[in-house]
Protein backbone atom coordinates (compact mmCIF):
# COMPACT_ATOMS: atom_id res chain seq x y z
CA UNK A 1 0.00 0.00 0.00
CA UNK A 2 2.86 2.75 0.50
CA UNK A 3 4.54 1.27 -2.34
CA UNK A 4 1.29 2.30 -4.65
CA UNK A 5 1.10 6.02 -2.74
CA UNK A 6 4.62 6.59 -3.73
CA UNK A 7 4.18 5.15 -7.20
CA UNK A 8 1.42 7.68 -7.51
CA UNK A 9 3.36 10.81 -6.17
CA UNK A 10 5.69 10.11 -9.31
CA UNK A 11 3.18 9.51 -11.66
CA UNK A 12 1.89 13.00 -10.82
CA UNK A 13 4.98 14.59 -10.06
CA UNK A 14 6.20 13.43 -13.72
CA UNK A 15 2.74 14.67 -15.10
CA UNK A 16 3.26 18.02 -13.10
CA UNK A 17 7.11 18.66 -14.67
CA UNK A 18 6.00 17.74 -17.92
CA UNK A 19 2.80 20.32 -18.44
CA UNK A 20 4.96 23.00 -17.00
CA UNK A 21 7.69 22.08 -19.75
CA UNK A 22 5.16 22.17 -22.03
CA UNK A 23 3.92 25.41 -20.92
CA UNK A 24 7.37 27.33 -21.26
CA UNK A 25 7.84 25.72 -24.45
CA UNK A 26 4.57 27.42 -26.01
CA UNK A 27 5.41 30.69 -23.75
CA UNK A 28 9.17 30.68 -25.79
CA UNK A 29 7.33 29.85 -29.34
CA UNK A 30 5.23 32.97 -28.86
CA UNK A 31 7.95 34.90 -27.79
CA UNK A 32 9.63 33.81 -31.03
CA UNK A 33 7.19 34.38 -33.05
CA UNK A 34 5.09 38.20 -31.30
CA UNK A 35 8.71 39.78 -30.27
CA UNK A 36 9.86 40.16 -26.57
CA UNK A 37 7.41 39.59 -24.21
CA UNK A 38 5.76 42.73 -22.15
CA UNK A 39 8.22 43.92 -19.51
CA UNK A 40 5.21 43.70 -16.70
CA UNK A 41 2.76 45.97 -15.40
CA UNK A 42 2.82 49.91 -14.98
CA UNK A 43 3.05 49.10 -10.87
CA UNK A 44 5.09 47.16 -8.55
CA UNK A 45 2.52 45.43 -6.76
CA UNK A 46 -0.13 46.61 -4.19
CA UNK A 47 0.62 50.10 -3.32
CA UNK A 48 2.84 50.47 -6.19
CA UNK A 49 4.48 52.93 -8.17
CA UNK A 50 2.40 53.58 -11.82
CA UNK A 51 4.74 55.32 -14.22
CA UNK A 52 3.34 56.87 -16.79
CA UNK A 53 5.51 56.57 -19.82
CA UNK A 54 5.18 52.44 -18.90
CA UNK A 55 1.26 53.08 -20.07
CA UNK A 56 2.46 54.90 -23.47
CA UNK A 57 3.20 58.09 -22.66
CA UNK A 58 5.96 60.04 -25.02
CA UNK A 59 7.83 62.79 -23.23
CA UNK A 60 9.04 64.80 -26.75
CA UNK A 61 6.39 67.49 -25.76
CA UNK A 62 3.99 66.88 -28.65
CA UNK A 63 2.38 63.62 -28.43
CA UNK A 64 -0.73 63.50 -26.79
CA UNK A 65 -0.63 61.23 -23.23
CA UNK A 66 -3.68 62.47 -21.72
CA UNK A 67 -4.93 58.66 -22.18
CA UNK A 68 -1.69 57.45 -20.50
CA UNK A 69 -1.96 59.78 -17.58
CA UNK A 70 -5.76 59.07 -16.83
CA UNK A 71 -5.13 55.05 -17.05
CA UNK A 72 -2.09 55.90 -14.61
CA UNK A 73 -4.71 57.61 -11.70
CA UNK A 74 -7.24 54.87 -12.88
CA UNK A 75 -4.75 52.29 -11.74
CA UNK A 76 -3.57 54.20 -8.63
CA UNK A 77 -6.65 55.50 -7.07
CA UNK A 78 -8.38 51.58 -7.46
CA UNK A 79 -5.07 50.53 -5.51
CA UNK A 80 -4.89 49.63 -1.84
CA UNK A 81 -2.07 51.20 0.29
CA UNK A 82 -0.33 54.08 -0.93
CA UNK A 83 0.22 54.54 -3.88
CA UNK A 84 2.04 56.55 -6.46
CA UNK A 85 1.81 58.10 -9.98
CA UNK A 86 5.11 58.94 -11.37
CA UNK A 87 5.50 61.69 -14.25
CA UNK A 88 9.54 61.30 -14.85
CA UNK A 89 11.75 63.73 -16.34
CA UNK A 90 10.58 64.97 -20.00
CA UNK A 91 7.49 67.18 -21.43
CA UNK A 92 4.40 65.60 -21.80
CA UNK A 93 1.54 67.11 -23.12
CA UNK A 94 -2.13 66.31 -22.55
CA UNK A 95 -5.57 68.15 -22.57
CA UNK A 96 -8.70 68.16 -19.60
CA UNK A 97 -7.29 65.97 -16.53
CA UNK A 98 -10.29 64.61 -14.63
CA UNK A 99 -8.95 62.89 -11.79
CA UNK A 100 -11.97 61.98 -9.51
CA UNK A 101 -12.03 59.84 -5.85
CA UNK A 102 -12.68 58.60 -3.72
CA UNK A 103 -9.30 56.07 -4.26
CA UNK A 104 -9.56 52.83 -2.70
CA UNK A 105 -6.59 53.03 -1.24
CA UNK A 106 -4.92 54.95 2.10
CA UNK A 107 -3.66 58.08 0.20
CA UNK A 108 -2.23 58.94 -3.04
CA UNK A 109 1.35 60.85 -4.80
CA UNK A 110 1.69 62.15 -7.59
CA UNK A 111 5.80 62.61 -7.77
CA UNK A 112 5.98 64.98 -10.70
CA UNK A 113 9.88 65.40 -12.01
CA UNK A 114 9.04 66.04 -15.37
CA UNK A 115 6.85 68.65 -17.06
CA UNK A 116 2.71 68.71 -17.72
CA UNK A 117 2.08 71.19 -20.87
CA UNK A 118 -1.31 72.17 -21.54
CA UNK A 119 -2.13 71.38 -24.74
CA UNK A 120 -3.75 75.04 -26.70
CA UNK A 121 -6.50 73.44 -28.28
CA UNK A 122 -9.62 74.97 -26.08
CA UNK A 123 -11.78 72.61 -27.70
CA UNK A 124 -10.28 69.80 -25.50
CA UNK A 125 -11.69 71.54 -22.54
CA UNK A 126 -14.74 71.50 -21.06
CA UNK A 127 -13.50 73.50 -17.74
CA UNK A 128 -10.19 73.01 -16.15
CA UNK A 129 -7.39 71.40 -16.98
CA UNK A 130 -6.04 69.15 -14.39
CA UNK A 131 -9.14 68.61 -12.15
CA UNK A 132 -8.72 66.74 -8.85
CA UNK A 133 -11.76 65.83 -6.75
CA UNK A 134 -13.21 63.98 -4.02
CA UNK A 135 -9.46 62.67 -2.98
CA UNK A 136 -8.46 62.18 0.94
CA UNK A 137 -4.45 62.49 1.31
CA UNK A 138 -3.30 63.58 -1.63
CA UNK A 139 0.14 64.86 -2.35
CA UNK A 140 1.74 66.49 -5.08
CA UNK A 141 5.66 66.72 -4.76
CA UNK A 142 8.78 67.10 -7.18
CA UNK A 143 10.54 69.31 -8.83
CA UNK A 144 8.90 69.77 -12.25
CA UNK A 145 6.19 71.91 -13.96
CA UNK A 146 2.54 72.23 -14.73
CA UNK A 147 2.97 74.54 -17.29
CA UNK A 148 -0.18 75.85 -18.76
CA UNK A 149 1.14 77.47 -22.14
CA UNK A 150 -1.26 80.26 -21.74
CA UNK A 151 0.58 82.47 -23.71
CA UNK A 152 -1.11 81.07 -26.58
CA UNK A 153 -4.46 81.88 -25.59
CA UNK A 154 -4.26 84.76 -23.35
CA UNK A 155 -5.76 87.25 -25.99
CA UNK A 156 -8.75 84.89 -26.63
CA UNK A 157 -9.61 86.55 -22.18
CA UNK A 158 -12.62 89.02 -22.70
CA UNK A 159 -13.21 89.52 -19.04
CA UNK A 160 -11.54 92.84 -18.69
CA UNK A 161 -14.83 93.88 -20.92
CA UNK A 162 -17.39 91.33 -20.35
CA UNK A 163 -18.53 91.17 -17.10
CA UNK A 164 -19.96 87.33 -17.39
CA UNK A 165 -17.21 86.49 -19.66
CA UNK A 166 -15.91 82.68 -20.88
CA UNK A 167 -13.14 81.35 -18.50
CA UNK A 168 -10.28 79.93 -19.85
CA UNK A 169 -9.29 76.91 -18.05
CA UNK A 170 -7.28 76.84 -14.44
CA UNK A 171 -4.56 74.94 -14.27
CA UNK A 172 -4.38 72.82 -11.38
CA UNK A 173 -8.06 72.67 -9.16
CA UNK A 174 -8.77 70.76 -5.75
CA UNK A 175 -12.38 69.75 -5.37
CA UNK A 176 -13.33 68.35 -2.14
CA UNK A 177 -10.28 67.58 -1.37
CA UNK A 178 -9.29 66.90 2.49
CA UNK A 179 -5.84 66.44 3.66
CA UNK A 180 -3.52 67.48 0.60
CA UNK A 181 0.11 68.54 0.48
CA UNK A 182 1.61 70.37 -2.98
CA UNK A 183 5.22 70.80 -2.57
CA UNK A 184 8.32 72.02 -4.16
CA UNK A 185 6.27 72.00 -8.20
CA UNK A 186 6.07 74.90 -10.10
CA UNK A 187 3.14 76.27 -11.47
CA UNK A 188 3.50 78.43 -14.47
CA UNK A 189 1.48 80.73 -17.42
CA UNK A 190 -1.50 79.17 -16.49
CA UNK A 191 -4.40 80.04 -18.88
CA UNK A 192 -6.47 81.27 -16.03
CA UNK A 193 -6.01 80.58 -12.53
CA UNK A 194 -2.71 78.79 -11.61
CA UNK A 195 -4.44 77.24 -8.69
CA UNK A 196 -8.06 77.24 -7.20
CA UNK A 197 -8.76 75.78 -4.02
CA UNK A 198 -12.79 74.89 -3.63
CA UNK A 199 -14.53 73.11 -0.40
CA UNK A 200 -11.68 71.43 0.97
CA UNK A 201 -10.14 70.72 3.97
CA UNK A 202 -6.46 70.82 5.54
CA UNK A 203 -4.73 72.03 2.16
CA UNK A 204 -0.36 72.97 2.16
CA UNK A 205 0.88 74.92 -0.39
CA UNK A 206 4.48 74.70 0.88
CA UNK A 207 7.67 75.95 -1.33
CA UNK A 208 5.66 75.99 -4.60
CA UNK A 209 7.06 78.59 -7.48
CA UNK A 210 3.62 80.12 -9.22
CA UNK A 211 5.68 82.65 -12.12
CA UNK A 212 3.46 83.76 -15.44
CA UNK A 213 4.04 87.66 -16.65
CA UNK A 214 3.08 90.67 -15.03
CA UNK A 215 0.62 91.37 -18.01
CA UNK A 216 -1.04 88.20 -18.18
CA UNK A 217 -4.80 88.27 -17.83
CA UNK A 218 -6.34 86.79 -14.41
CA UNK A 219 -3.75 84.57 -13.90
CA UNK A 220 -4.16 84.50 -10.17
CA UNK A 221 -1.31 82.66 -8.32
CA UNK A 222 -4.11 80.53 -5.84
CA UNK A 223 -7.21 81.52 -5.11
CA UNK A 224 -9.52 79.77 -2.62
CA UNK A 225 -13.18 79.57 -1.61
CA UNK A 226 -15.58 77.83 0.96
CA UNK A 227 -12.35 76.13 2.38
CA UNK A 228 -10.46 75.75 5.76
CA UNK A 229 -7.27 75.15 7.20
CA UNK A 230 -5.38 76.46 4.31
CA UNK A 231 -1.84 77.47 4.66
CA UNK A 232 0.53 78.72 2.37
CA UNK A 233 4.04 78.23 3.09
CA UNK A 234 7.51 79.73 1.48
CA UNK A 235 6.12 80.13 -1.50
CA UNK A 236 7.13 82.67 -4.42
CA UNK A 237 4.29 84.29 -7.03
CA UNK A 238 5.05 86.37 -9.76
CA UNK A 239 1.38 86.98 -11.58
CA UNK A 240 -0.60 89.09 -13.78
CA UNK A 241 -3.11 89.30 -11.09
CA UNK A 242 -3.70 88.37 -7.01
CA UNK A 243 -1.07 86.61 -5.71
CA UNK A 244 -3.33 84.99 -3.09
CA UNK A 245 -7.24 85.49 -3.47
CA UNK A 246 -8.88 85.03 -0.64
CA UNK A 247 -12.62 84.11 -1.89
CA UNK A 248 -16.11 83.62 0.40
CA UNK A 249 -16.34 80.50 2.64
CA UNK A 250 -12.30 80.96 3.36
CA UNK A 251 -11.66 80.15 7.49
CA UNK A 252 -8.90 79.29 8.93
CA UNK A 253 -6.06 80.28 6.34
CA UNK A 254 -2.18 80.59 7.33
CA UNK A 255 -0.16 82.72 4.72
CA UNK A 256 3.52 82.67 6.20
CA UNK A 257 6.54 83.41 4.35
CA UNK A 258 5.05 84.31 0.85
CA UNK A 259 6.97 86.57 -1.97
CA UNK A 260 4.51 88.10 -4.04
CA UNK A 261 5.28 90.18 -7.06
CA UNK A 262 4.15 91.19 -9.73
CA UNK A 263 1.01 90.53 -9.20
CA UNK A 264 -2.28 92.74 -7.83
CA UNK A 265 -0.92 92.00 -4.08
CA UNK A 266 -2.23 89.23 -1.15
CA UNK A 267 -6.11 89.79 -1.60
CA UNK A 268 -9.40 89.18 0.47
CA UNK A 269 -12.45 89.12 -2.09
CA UNK A 270 -13.55 90.06 -4.50
CA UNK A 271 -16.77 89.67 -2.33
CA UNK A 272 -20.14 90.11 -3.01
CA UNK A 273 -20.56 89.14 -6.43
CA UNK A 274 -22.55 86.53 -6.14
CA UNK A 275 -25.89 85.49 -3.87
CA UNK A 276 -25.51 83.25 -0.89
CA UNK A 277 -21.75 84.04 0.20
CA UNK A 278 -20.36 82.66 3.00
CA UNK A 279 -18.24 84.83 5.52
CA UNK A 280 -14.50 84.93 5.67
CA UNK A 281 -12.96 84.50 8.96
CA UNK A 282 -9.76 83.54 10.85
CA UNK A 283 -6.94 85.17 8.29
CA UNK A 284 -3.02 85.38 8.94
CA UNK A 285 -0.64 86.94 7.16
CA UNK A 286 2.67 86.80 8.39
CA UNK A 287 6.48 87.30 7.62
CA UNK A 288 5.61 88.07 3.63
CA UNK A 289 7.26 90.27 1.08
CA UNK A 290 5.88 91.95 -1.51
CA UNK A 291 7.80 93.67 -4.44
CA UNK A 292 6.32 95.84 -6.90
CA UNK A 293 2.96 94.34 -6.95
CA UNK A 294 0.15 96.86 -7.83
CA UNK A 295 -1.68 96.44 -4.55
CA UNK A 296 -0.41 95.13 -0.77
CA UNK A 297 -2.58 94.06 1.27
CA UNK A 298 -6.18 94.50 0.04
CA UNK A 299 -9.83 93.65 1.22
CA UNK A 300 -12.38 94.38 -1.61
CA UNK A 301 -16.10 94.09 -1.83
CA UNK A 302 -18.32 95.19 -4.30
CA UNK A 303 -20.41 98.04 -3.72
CA UNK A 304 -23.40 96.35 -5.50
CA UNK A 305 -23.37 92.98 -3.07
CA UNK A 306 -25.46 90.31 -4.07
CA UNK A 307 -25.88 89.29 -0.03
CA UNK A 308 -24.67 89.97 3.31
CA UNK A 309 -21.54 88.29 4.67
CA UNK A 310 -18.76 89.21 6.81
CA UNK A 311 -15.04 89.59 6.66
CA UNK A 312 -13.56 89.64 10.40
CA UNK A 313 -10.51 88.49 12.20
CA UNK A 314 -7.87 89.13 10.15
CA UNK A 315 -4.16 89.88 11.53
CA UNK A 316 -1.72 90.79 9.48
CA UNK A 317 1.97 90.97 10.76
CA UNK A 318 5.62 91.55 9.62
CA UNK A 319 5.03 92.54 6.39
CA UNK A 320 7.45 94.48 4.01
CA UNK A 321 6.36 96.57 0.95
CA UNK A 322 9.32 97.02 -1.71
CA UNK A 323 7.62 99.62 -3.99
CA UNK A 324 3.88 97.88 -3.67
CA UNK A 325 1.06 100.23 -5.10
CA UNK A 326 -1.41 100.95 -2.26
CA UNK A 327 0.26 98.95 0.76
CA UNK A 328 -2.98 98.82 2.65
CA UNK A 329 -6.07 98.87 1.59
CA UNK A 330 -9.59 98.01 2.34
CA UNK A 331 -12.32 98.98 -0.67
CA UNK A 332 -15.49 98.44 0.00
CA UNK A 333 -16.65 100.18 -2.91
CA UNK A 334 -14.60 98.36 -5.37
CA UNK A 335 -16.00 97.71 -9.07
CA UNK A 336 -13.51 96.58 -11.64
CA UNK A 337 -14.10 98.34 -14.73
CA UNK A 338 -16.93 100.29 -14.09
CA UNK A 339 -19.07 96.76 -14.33
CA UNK A 340 -21.24 97.60 -11.41
CA UNK A 341 -25.13 98.45 -10.94
CA UNK A 342 -25.06 99.73 -8.01
CA UNK A 343 -24.15 103.26 -6.85
CA UNK A 344 -23.41 101.90 -3.21
CA UNK A 345 -26.90 101.84 -1.71
CA UNK A 346 -27.05 97.80 -1.31
CA UNK A 347 -23.77 97.67 1.06
CA UNK A 348 -24.16 94.51 2.54
CA UNK A 349 -20.31 93.49 3.10
CA UNK A 350 -18.72 94.03 6.62
CA UNK A 351 -15.26 94.09 7.31
CA UNK A 352 -14.07 94.08 11.15
CA UNK A 353 -11.69 92.92 13.77
CA UNK A 354 -8.44 93.76 11.26
CA UNK A 355 -4.77 94.35 12.40
CA UNK A 356 -2.10 95.56 10.83
CA UNK A 357 1.59 95.09 12.87
CA UNK A 358 4.66 96.01 12.41
CA UNK A 359 4.15 96.56 8.07
CA UNK A 360 6.96 98.64 7.00
CA UNK A 361 8.62 99.76 3.65
CA UNK A 362 8.17 101.83 0.61
CA UNK A 363 5.10 102.33 -1.56
CA UNK A 364 4.55 103.38 -5.20
CA UNK A 365 1.90 105.69 -4.42
CA UNK A 366 1.66 108.30 -1.98
CA UNK A 367 -1.11 106.45 -0.29
CA UNK A 368 0.52 104.25 1.50
CA UNK A 369 -2.94 103.40 3.45
CA UNK A 370 -5.99 103.84 2.03
CA UNK A 371 -9.19 102.87 3.94
CA UNK A 372 -12.47 103.20 2.11
CA UNK A 373 -15.28 101.80 3.77
CA UNK A 374 -18.76 101.97 3.29
CA UNK A 375 -21.39 104.46 4.58
CA UNK A 376 -23.46 102.09 5.65
CA UNK A 377 -21.27 99.24 6.99
CA UNK A 378 -18.20 101.29 8.41
CA UNK A 379 -15.18 99.27 8.66
CA UNK A 380 -15.36 98.31 12.34
CA UNK A 381 -12.28 97.54 15.20
CA UNK A 382 -9.50 98.36 13.09
CA UNK A 383 -6.17 98.24 14.86
CA UNK A 384 -2.96 99.58 13.37
CA UNK A 385 0.75 98.71 15.37
CA UNK A 386 4.00 100.07 14.14
CA UNK A 387 3.20 100.63 10.79
CA UNK A 388 6.13 102.81 8.58
CA UNK A 389 5.61 102.90 4.77
CA UNK A 390 7.08 105.39 2.76
CA UNK A 391 6.05 106.92 -0.47
CA UNK A 392 9.24 106.34 -3.14
CA UNK A 393 8.51 108.79 -5.40
CA UNK A 394 9.06 112.21 -5.46
CA UNK A 395 7.05 115.42 -5.53
CA UNK A 396 4.17 113.81 -3.58
CA UNK A 397 4.36 112.92 0.43
CA UNK A 398 3.26 110.04 2.20
CA UNK A 399 -0.52 110.03 2.97
CA UNK A 400 -3.44 108.34 3.99
CA UNK A 401 -7.03 108.62 2.86
CA UNK A 402 -9.49 107.39 5.45
CA UNK A 403 -13.38 107.18 5.16
CA UNK A 404 -16.37 105.66 7.42
CA UNK A 405 -13.74 104.29 9.65
CA UNK A 406 -12.21 104.47 13.28
CA UNK A 407 -8.75 103.15 13.60
CA UNK A 408 -6.79 102.51 16.75
CA UNK A 409 -3.37 103.42 16.19
CA UNK A 410 -0.09 102.89 18.50
CA UNK A 411 3.29 103.31 16.92
CA UNK A 412 2.46 104.42 13.51
CA UNK A 413 3.83 107.65 11.45
CA UNK A 414 1.85 110.56 11.07
CA UNK A 415 1.56 109.65 7.52
CA UNK A 416 0.56 106.52 8.18
CA UNK A 417 -2.56 107.16 10.54
CA UNK A 418 -6.25 107.91 9.77
CA UNK A 419 -6.01 111.30 12.04
CA UNK A 420 -3.02 112.79 9.59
Amino acid sequence: MAFRNVAMRVLLLLAVVSAAYAAKGKAEKKESADGPAASGPAASGEGGEYDITKLGAKPDGTTDCTEAVEEAWASACGSTGNPTIIIPKGDFLTGALNFTGPCKGDGLNIKLEGNLLASNDLAKFKSNWIEIMRVKKLSITGKGNIDGQGKAVWTKNSCQKNYNCKILPNSLVLDFCDDALIEGISIINSKFFHMNIFQCKGVTVKDVKVNAPGDSPNTDGIHMGDSSNVSIIDTTIGVGDDCISIGPGSTQVNISGVTCGPGHGISIGSLGRYKDEKDVTDITVKNCVLKGSTNGLRIKSYEDAMSPLVASKIHYENIEMDDSGYPIIIDQKYCPNKLCTSKGDADRVTVKDVTFKNITGTSATPEAVSLLCSEKKPCEGVTMSDVKIEYSGKNNKTMTVCTHVKVTATGVDKANTCDA
